[in-house]
């Protein structure tokens, strides 16, 4: 099991997303980022090498992994998300 830790900022980033989503993203880090986040994230590129993205629906959830510990940088609309990514590392 991965131990999951959250950026400052996240927070702020949930309370932007409705309900029905929290409850998916909330499943999905549960479920997946605890267990297993090297299958379920995707490997980010260029500027945010070394970050990795799991999608749920519309959002994505960057993440960095760093031994067994799970660190969620930001949590977002995917329209949006490798942007703020871009700002927020």
């Amino acid at each position: 099991m991965f131990e999951i830790t959250y950026h400052k900022k996240i927070v702020d980033d949930i309370s932007a997303i409705s309900s029905v989503h929290k409850n998916a993203i909330r499943k999905a880090i549960e479920e997946k980022l605890s267990s297993n986040p090297e299958f379920f994230g995707k490997p980010l590129q260029f500027s945010l090498a070394g970050l990795r993205s799991l999608r749920v629906g519309d959002y994505r959830i960057v993440f960095q992994l760093k031994k067994k510990e799970v660190f969620v940088i930001l949590i977002t609309h995917r329209s949006v998300v490798y942007a703020l990514a871009d700002k927020r590392v």
